[in-house]
């Protein structure tokens, strides 16, 4: 199958390297998703270029933090909000936050996007060999399920196959893997968007009340309603026999807390873009319907994750001791996705603006430029601009996609500055390109690359 790109674009940073324009046809790649590029990725907007590293962090530095986990490990699932661990970046906070994004990473590798296999938009692996089959057989986690979701849409389906798509897995550690972190760990890790059912998804960036606890609906607590129709849709087709994504890991997870009842345990949800939306989702709905004990430690890792929620559902969140790290390129547009107007800055509306949950670490590579406040100064991009730098590169599309994709994220951790910050009120990079009098023809590259992001991710 052959498909015409919307645009040219840097395959090597991208999950998505294609994007069709029949939207009958599901998005596929000729490629699989890989976690380790031969190519160096260079990340605009800033000072430095990202060079890949060996996927396997320093063993000695491992060893050194691993000693230390089965102490910490309830500080580095957030019991105090990771407080004096981002600012300067605890090490064993960013091994761990490394690890989680391989889990991440894992999923696409075993997403199987050749349209001529019989495991087309499902695991390529069964369950048992999945992580030996993506290379991290000593991992210490065993996949106990795998995840589908389906959203209920009408689209045509590719070869007239089920709707369900393999969107995750729920892993557990091992024994031996238990003595090394200090306790039972449930994960559940999601990919984010690849198929075409699931960008227009991505379209449906309205308010929805969430009613996830069929007792107390509360309808102010309203979440975007393609990633409630993702969570909650059924699948129709009866060659699976699913439920629902919520059926699936909630059935799922409550079997593996009665399992390991007299454990000490925690639960911790990871995802990519839309997937972290779903954990978010998971994470709300496992608190609010009382799924585990209020002793269980329940963490989001949330790789460069949109917002999910109006500021109820944020506020909910909170108050039922939901953890969440946000993780986030400060070049990625994605992340402050929907709500880019009416977020969490406005004080009124509260029902109908998003906000972003919980505490928020961003990698920004512009660090030797920053001013006392930590953020770029209005000054450095002027200065930038008098040594001649070319301004159009802050908004070359492929380098938007680059600085999304999951790989670029783990490799920014990697090389992650020993004085990360949390994100203050950062430039307005539209203001200061108006002030800078930019030519008619700059200014339709900047506005045709904008209305593209929209028209994709809003």
């Amino acid at each position: 199958m052959v498909f015409k790109p919307l645009l040219k674009v840097n395959s090597s940073c991208m999950n998505l390297t294609k994007f069709p324009l029949n939207p009958v046809v599901i998005i596929n790649s000729e490629k699989s998703y890989s976690s380790k590029p031969n190519v160096t990725k260079k990340i605009y907007c800033s000072t430095v270029t990202i060079t890949c590293l060996p996927s396997s962090v320093s063993s000695a530095r491992v060893c050194n933090n691993s000693a230390s986990l089965p102490l910490n490990w309830r500080d580095i699932q957030g019991l105090n909000n990771w407080e004096n661990l981002i600012q300067p970046l605890s090490p064993l906070l960013q091994d761990e936050i490394i690890r989680y994004g391989k889990f991440v990473t894992a999923c696409y590798e075993a997403f199987d996007l050749n349209p001529n296999s019989k495991r087309y938009l499902n695991c390529k692996h069964s369950k048992n060999r999945m992580f030996l089959e993506v290379g991290w057989g000593d991992c210490g986690y065993t996949v106990t399920k795998y995840v589908y979701a389906t959203a209920n849409i009408n689209v045509p389906i590719q070869n007239g196959g089920s709707c369900a798509r393999w969107i995750g897995y729920i892993a557990v550690s091992s024994d031996e893997e238990v003595k090394r972190i200090g306790r039972r760990d449930i994960l559940v890790t999601f990919r984010g968007t690849v198929t075409y059912q699931e960008w227009i998804v991505n379209f449906m960036s309205s308010l929805s009340p969430a009613r996830l606890d069929p007792n107390d609906p509360k309808p102010d607590i309203m979440v975007e309603a393609g990633f409630l129709n993702l969570y909650t849709s059924s699948e129709t087709n009866v060659r699976f026999c699913l439920g629902s994504c919520r059926e699936q890991l909630l059935s799922e997870i409550s079997r593996l807390l009665r399992i390991y009842k007299n454990e000490e345990l925690s639960i911790t949800l990871a995802g990519h873009s839309m997937g972290s939306s779903l954990a978010m989702l998971l994470a709300y709905d496992i608190a609010e319907v009382g799924l585990k004990q209020p002793s269980v430690p329940l963490t989001v890792f949330s790789f460069a994750g949109p917002r999910v929620g109006n500021v109820h559902f944020k506020e909910r969140c909170e108050e039922l001791g939901v953890k969440v790290l946000r993780i986030v390129n400060a070049n990625d547009p994605i992340t402050k996705l929907p709500g880019i107007i009416f977020n969490e800055s406005f004080s009124t509306w509260r029902n109908a603006c998003y906000a972003h949950v919980g505490i928020e670490l961003v990698l920004d590579p512009l660090k030797p430029n920053e001013d006392e406040t930590n953020g770029m100064s209005g000054i450095m991009i002027d200065q930038r601009i008098k040594k001649g730098v070319n301004m159009m590169e802050y908004f070359k599309i492929d380098d938007i996609l680059c600085v999304h994709d999951m790989q670029t994220y783990i490799e920014m951790i990697k090389n992650c500055p020993r004085r990360s910050r949390i994100r203050r009120k950062g430039v307005d990079m539209i203001k200061k390109l108006i002030e800078m009098n930019m030519s008619s023809v700059a200014w339709i590259y900047v506005a045709s690359t904008l209305v593209v992001l929209l028209t994709i991710l809003v």
